[in-house]
């Protein structure tokens, strides 16, 4: 069958129509090839962004650093991964630590495994995307860091799609496709504009350059934070400003796209934004706001290089913690001051202490005035005048009143205002100060045109009673005193009044205690010629104690020598003293050996104990020592006891030193145990050393080393007692001594033959008158011939006692030193008293006539009986010196 030509022409036009459908079906399906590969590349490019935008959001979430310190991370963050995934529309969450270890995935056990995939670029801070295999099978995932507050990478976190699911995207895309095609074969045109309108539609009319922008910004910014954000680009123009951003910096509406320079922050914001430098945590002045600024370099857009930019608002920290360093700083002022202020008991040392601590912590100037008496440590009084006690400051060239200056401040002035009332003041402005200007006007601008521009004079209140004012001078900071530095003055000062006070009241008694003790200590030695005496007492810088020395002549120009020390210090301590070194003298006017003294004495200490009379100030028991000893030059034997005290030295004439074995006894007031008594024959010129244990008792060293350096100091021949007591007050003597110091140093001389005339006296009252003129010749020898009269009357009664009342044998003596002492021995322990005969009495009357021709009589008792004395003085030009 042949066609006609008009089916040859349609078929020519069929070729054509043919040639034509076969291009637009080429065309079609290569379009359909093209849509599909655009459409699996786009769900591609998506399923990536959305990855890095989960991980991300995800790796900046509140909680996640501190979930990453907690001893077991999974437990909180495997939930939550899996929470978040499930909302995120991703297949998986990993966080995994900077080894690659899980600690979360959709597959528990696969928690604890290393992860896999690239994480080397991550863990150099920067966001990696990449297709692996991995347990859930292809998989398109994106690694973006977890970076600690200073940017040190601390974990990891993955996030993102499988294949299979986006190769399930693409599927659900084909029937959409397929029609658009068909369409496309019948009208291309009216088929491409559909499937533009299509596309426009899902993009919400957005190209690709705008949505990857898009994605850039959102996630560099969060502005769910309480922090500002902003993105610059490499030519300074400002891309991107979150609204917290714009509050902090005041930015205008449309300041996006603008330079930097241009939207109107603060010039040193600007300038750190331009200079593109990183910065951490640099805190910056905006206005009334104090921000702190992190600056990093980014490239946003793929443009030249940026930065970006976090700000927080630290105002109100920085003034909570500045108010809160200044408390701190205060409160550890006062702590100090409570422990430096007061260290000792001395008024100007405390005053010293306060300026120490106050300066320049609290002021560059302290200046402190007491009023006069309480330097002294006597009560204040209304109006007392000034006297500055201690001055500091950070420079010693101010122009403020020296040290030791007397002030009589007018009462205009705020030092005494405040002296008055026991208040603080305040002047802010020493220029506008025209009552303290009317105090010394020279001075007064010398201080303001110095730079001294602010005071505080705070007075020294202590129990009612204002001792002083402190003057607090602020120079170097510009601001004036202000109301809490007012609070900090009182607070400061009224914790040194205490103090203070203390150390007033120590030192009035103090006062009282030296005073009472030396009235009681012997002022002037007696005269006597038994020894040379070289004594020294200084009392403790801590407080007055009970040391005491006393040299006491005897009758037959002997001497006692006694050193005494009571326990404790203050007034109690030297009264009890007092009375001590009383008893002591008036036991020793009854001619008692040493022992039998020390026992009496025993004996009166147990009975103030008794009587409550206690030098402790709680009652407790009194505690005392005692060393007394009795040298006698004729005979040159010196007799010891000693009640708990140091044992005496001797010094030999060739400077050989010895430590007395003399037995040490109880101290003062045990009772029970007697005292023993030692004898000693000293060469002339030997040296008896008596002291207190606070001569040789130190904390840095025992006793026994101070009883070594002792006898050092002492071992040198040929010295008298002033040169042996330099030697050991400079070897021993310390420069606080903590307790008192007696020292008495006693050289022994001896009463030569040619001033003592001694007899045996035959018993027989008929040998009276021969001993009368053998009396009378010596003392016509010794050119006494004034007392040979009244010595006989003396002599004749005393030998006929001893005669008819005593016991064989009788010895008379006469000794011849500042008085003429007779003495007449015998063997019996009974003593004659003086009686007043009546008128027709026959006797009675003897021992009354040689009470009333010498000036002093009196009996002594030794171990083989007793001896009757007699003293007279020597007329003027028969005295006789040693």
């Amino acid at each position: 069958m042949r066609l006609s030509p008009g089916r040859r022409s349609g078929s020519v036009a069929g070729q054509v129509f043919v040639l034509q459908v076969a291009i637009v079906v080429l065309l079609a399906a290569g379009a359909l090839l093209a849509l599909v590969l655009q459409s699996r590349h786009d769900i591609d490019r998506e399923a990536r962004n959305r990855s890095v935008s989960v991980a991300q959001t995800f790796a900046k979430s509140l909680g996640l650093r501190e979930a990453l310190k907690m001893p077991d991370p999974s437990a909180v963050l495997q939930p939550l991964a899996e929470e978040t995934r499930k909302a995120a529309g991703v297949d998986f969450i990993v966080v995994m630590d900077t080894r690659g270890i899980r600690y979360s995935h959709p597959q528990p056990d696969r928690i604890g495994e290393r992860f896999v995939g690239t994480i080397e670029p991550s863990l150099d801070g920067r966001v990696h995307t990449e297709s692996v295999q991995g347990p859930l099978g292809k998989e398109i995932q994106a690694i973006v860091p977890v970076t600690s507050s200073d940017g040190d990478v601390v974990a990891l976190v993955s996030a993102g799609l499988t294949v299979k699911s986006v190769t399930g995207i693409a599927d659900e895309q084909l029937p959409v496709i397929l029609p658009s095609i068909a369409g496309g074969l019948a009208l291309a045109t009216v088929g491409t504009a559909l499937i533009s309108r299509r596309l426009r539609r899902q993009t919400h009319g957005l190209g690709t350059q705008e949505m990857t922008r898009m994605y850039e910004h959102h996630d560099a910014v969060l502005h769910a934070v309480r922090e500002g954000v902003l993105i610059t680009d490499g030519e300074g123009r400002l891309l991107l400003a979150n609204d917290e951003a714009g509050r902090l910096l005041d930015l205008p509406d449309d300041a996006e796209g603008r330079p930097v320079d241009e939207v109107g922050m603060d010039r040193r914001m600007a300038d750190l934004l331009l200079s593109g430098r990183i910065a951490t945590d640099e805190v910056l002045e905006a206005g009334d706001r104090l921000l702190v600024v992190n600056q990093r370099p980014t490239h946003p857009g793929g443009r030249p290089q940026g930065s970006a930019v976090t700000i927080r608002d630290s105002t109100e920290m920085q003034l909570l913690s500045s108010r809160a360093e200044t408390a701190r700083k205060r409160l550890k002022l006062l702590y100090d001051a409570g422990g430096d202020i007061g260290t000792t008991l001395d008024v100007v040392r405390t005053a010293e202490e306060l300026a120490d601590v106050a300066v320049p912590r609290f002021a560059d100037f302290v200046t402190v005035d007491l009023a006069d008496p309480v330097v002294n440590g006597d009560e204040p009084g209304p109006g007392a005048d000034m006297r500055r006690t201690a001055v500091n400051g950070i420079r010693s060239d101010h122009p403020l009143y020296p040290l030791g200056a007397l002030i009589d401040f007018l009462p205009s002035t705020p030092q005494a205002r405040g002296y008055g009332t026991g208040a603080v003041e305040l002047v802010p402005d020493l220029r506008d100060a025209p009552g303290w200007h009317a105090q010394d006007p020279r001075r007064t601008s010398e201080i303001v045109a110095y730079g001294i521009h602010s005071l505080i004079a705070a007075p020294l209140k202590a129990r009612g009673v204002v001792l002083g004012v402190v003057n607090f001078w602020r120079w170097q900071k510009p601001e004036p005193f202000d109301e809490d530095d007012l609070s900090l003055a009182e607070e400061l000062v009224g914790r040194a009044a205490v103090a203070m006070d203390n150390a007033r009241r120590y030192t009035r008694e103090h006062h009282l205690a030296v005073t009472l003790q030396r009235s009681l200590l012997p002022r002037d030695l007696p005269e006597q010629s038994a020894v040379d005496v070289a004594h020294f007492y200084q009392p403790a810088q801590s407080g007055v104690g009970g040391d005491w020395f006393d040299v006491i002549p005897l009758p037959g120009s002997r001497v006692a020598l006694v050193v005494g020390d009571v326990v404790g210090h203050g007034l109690h301590a030297a009264a009890t003293m007092g009375r001590l070194r009383t008893a002591v003298h008036n036991f020793s006017s009854l001619d008692l050996p040493p022992d039998e003294l020390l026992a009496r004495l025993d004996d009166l200490v147990q009975r103030m104990d008794q009587e409550g009379d206690s030098a402790a100030p709680d009652g407790g028991v009194l505690g005392a020592t005692c060393l007394y000893a009795v040298y006698d030059p004729v005979s040159q034997n010196c007799t010891m006891a000693r009640a708990g005290h140091m044992p005496p030295l001797v010094v030999a004439p060739d400077g050989t030193t010895t430590i007395s074995e003399l037995p040490a006894g109880p101290p003062l007031g045990l009772g029970g145990m007697p005292f023993e008594t030692m004898e000693l024959r000293l060469a002339e010129g030997s040296q008896l050393v008596l002291y207190t244990d606070g001569l040789v008792e130190e904390r840095s060293r025992d006793i026994a080393e101070g009883l070594e350096k002792l006898r050092t100091a002492l071992s040198h021949p040929g010295r008298d007692p002033d040169a042996s007591r330099r030697a050991v007050l400079e070897a021993l003597l310390p420069s606080q001594p903590s307790d008192d110091i007696a020292l008495l140093i006693a050289r022994t001389r001896t009463l030569g033959t040619d001033r003592v005339a001694q007899w045996d006296v035959p018993f027989d009252p008929s040998e009276v008158g021969a001993m009368r003129s053998r009396a009378a010749a010596q003392l016509e020898e010794w050119g006494l011939e004034e007392l040979v009269f009244s010595t006989e009357l003396i002599l004749s009664e005393l030998i006929t006692n001893a005669i008819r009342y005593g016991a064989a044998p009788v010895h008379l003596r006469l000794l011849r030193d500042r008085t003429l002492t007779c003495e007449v021995w015998d063997s019996s322990s009974t003593a004659p008293h003086l009686r007043y005969a009546a008128g027709m009495d026959e006797g009675g009357r003897g021992l009354f006539l040689v009470a009333q021709i010498s000036e002093r009589w009196g009996t002594r008792y030794t171990p083989e009986g007793k001896v009757i004395w007699a003293e007279q003085a020597l007329p003027a030009d028969g005295r006789v010196l040693p």
